[in-house]
């Protein structure tokens, strides 16, 4: 890390008056100039920032996946067909992707402590709401804009971890972070499953968790930093800017993320990883109750056996991006890709599976299907440097969010009409396409920090 004392002076506000808490924060006053003690400061603050933002991304995920488990009731409480509740999926994604990569603007410049706390604590109130309504419109329009709401939640996480890890480490603990996704969704079935069980009312399942988010997003706004200036330390290393006034924003946007080919075919990718990935997770409770006979508590848990086979996955293809494949990921996305297509053809051919076996096969789904999940916005954040890192982050999640249109509704209305072999035939078809494109991505260099921004 370089670093020179003293502090620069605080830049003039930019934001209009009632928007200035989302000012980014000023550079700090420089305390430290021995290179050691710098170094033990840096990675106090960097265990804090992973920790502090896998439990608050964790969180979004208790306001926006808890509806999975509160399906089935819904469905027979309420009348709401399959094909309603899928539209429900799609539409919630569809607005969550567009709002994940319009807010990469805004998180590649705003303070991603208060953006953070402020997307969380919203998404809690529309849950609120969301439970103490009957009907069916109204149900969909909340659904929808709490998919508005939650596209806050992850460019300011891509703005930490590209601005406090270097490019050298970033697939590691990009990839530690990314458990935040299971750790969170897998607890909120869990704990939807047995209130749904233990009270009955699917009202709960909105209730409970939007407490819990609200408590959070207080403890985010104490427990997070912005950029490592703003606690008087050097920019991380490996990750210098262009020279002032040598490259604006929207040249180095263009340059490093709509123009280069790799990022485009890893977009592409991502609709088919969260296909699968979400066609496993939002319909799998229903699935596995109506296809497999399954109780609902006990659904609830192979799900969250699903999402924990997924946090290894993420670590383990993490690792082995930057100790093995020397930072390309989209490698060990297409091996993942490939692994996940098998188990999820096994999972649907093999007959007469008990449930132990069915649940170590959507462990081994979820095992494989991860890794691409947590490694896509991980390459692409290397590719577009950190200037533009949640911009381009949040453009994969346009990508990943339109697959809802497959996962959502297109899935609901699939199984509503042919069945639940049909659905799964579906997702196998899915995974073997991502493969082909991952496969197309396989040449992409590990970063774009050098001057050369095509693979070699």
């Amino acid at each position: 890390m370089t670093h020179s004392p003293g502090s620069a002076p605080a830049p003039a506000p930019r934001f209009p008056w009632p928007f200035r808490v989302f000012e980014p924060a000023p550079p700090a006053p420089v305390m430290l100039t021995d290179p050691t003690e710098i170094k033990q400061h840096y990675r106090r603050w960097q265990r804090r920032v992973l920790i502090a933002s896998i439990i608050g991304y964790a969180m979004f995920y208790f306001v926006r996946k808890n509806l999975s488990i509160a399906m089935p009731v819904m469905e027979k409480s309420l009348g709401i067909t399959k094909t309603d509740l899928g539209l429900f999926l799609t539409l919630h994604g569809l607005l969550y992707g567009l709002s994940k990569f319009g807010n990469g603007f805004l998180g590649d410049r705003c303070n991603a402590r208060t953006f953070m706390a402020f997307g969380l604590a919203l998404s809690a109130v529309v849950n609120i709401f969301f439970g103490l309504s009957s009907a069916v419109l109204t149900l969909g329009l909340l659904w929808m804009f709490n998919g508005l709401v939650q596209g806050i939640g992850f460019p300011p996480c891509a703005r930490l971890m590209t601005h406090w890890f270097s490019p050298k480490e970033l697939a590691t603990n990009f990839s530690i972070w990314n458990t935040s996704h299971s750790i969170g969704a897998a607890l909120v079935v869990v704990l939807c499953g047995y209130l749904v069980s233990t009270w009955g009312d699917w009202r709960l399942c909105f209730f409970v968790p939007a407490g819990l988010a609200i408590l959070c997003s207080i403890y985010l706004l104490f427990a997070l930093p912005d950029t490592p200036p703003s606690v008087g330390l050097p920019e991380v290393e490996g990750t210098a800017q262009p020279e002032a006034g040598t490259k604006g924003f929207s040249t180095a946007l263009l340059k490093q993320a709509f123009t280069n080919k790799y990022i485009w075919f890893l977009c592409l990718a991502n609709f088919f990883v969260y296909t699968v990935r979400y066609g496993v997770f939002d319909w799998g409770p229903t699935m596995l109750t109506e296809m497999k006979g399954v109780k609902l508590t006990h659904a609830g848990w192979m799900v969250f056996a699903f999402e924990g086979a997924g946090v290894v996955g993420m670590l383990i293809s993490g690792w082995l991006t930057d100790r093995i494949f020397g930072g390309r990921g989209a490698r060990v996305c297409l091996i993942s890709m490939c692994l996940a297509g098998i188990s999820m053809l096994l999972f649907w051919k093999l007959p007469g599976q008990s449930i132990w076996l069915g649940t170590l096969l959507l462990c081994a789904a979820g095992f494989f299907i991860y890794g691409p999940q947590a490694l896509v916005g991980t390459v692409v954040a290397n590719l577009a440097t950190k200037q533009v890192a949640a911009t381009a982050i949040g453009f994969t999640g346009v990508f990943a969010y339109a697959s809802t249109l497959i996962s959502g509704w297109g899935l609901g209305a699939l199984v509503q009409h042919y069945g639940w072999e049909a659905g799964l035939a579906g997702l196998t078809g899915m995974a073997a396409i991502g493969m082909i494109l991952f496969a197309f991505a396989w040449p992409a260099q590990a970063h774009g920090y050098g001057e050369n921004h095509s693979a070699k």
